[in-house]
């Protein structure tokens, strides 16, 4: 089974799988919208990840009606969401933790320009 973000798809076939010009490729990739890796002749090669990623442009495109800017703005806020959810996973098991360790009282995690600091009450009395 290949990668998810392996390179291995040409933009011949991603066009013609997408049933999209591969002129529409290039120009989402001119936009920013989408990255292919790129073989040493430079040719472009496409993930799963990236053929996912230009179906869900498709959709915001084709059946909501969404300009291009109005794409890249839509995924930079997924990918900041999804970048949010990882952190609060993060901080969800670090919690966890601390409630299982008896002998820890406080933690100060560093993140971005503020400090998350917990204290477990419980053990002040």
């Amino acid at each position: 089974m290949k990668n998810y973000e392996e390179p291995v798809y040409l933009i011949s076939v991603v066009a013609k799988v997408l049933e999209i010009h591969p002129q529409t490729l290039r120009q989402y990739e001119r936009e920013g919208l989408v990255e292919p890796g790129r073989t040493e002749g430079r040719m472009r090669l496409y993930s799963q990840k990236d053929v996912d990623r230009i179906k869900m442009i498709l959709r915001l495109t084709r059946d909501l009606g969404v300009n291009l800017a109005g794409v890249d703005v839509i995924l930079q806020l997924k990918e900041q969401i999804e970048e949010h959810i990882r952190e609060i996973d993060e901080l969800k098991e670090e919690l966890s933790k601390l409630n299982q360790s008896s002998t820890k009282r406080s933690l100060v995690k560093r993140r971005t320009n503020f400090d998350l600091i917990f204290y477990d009450d419980s053990k002040a009395n």
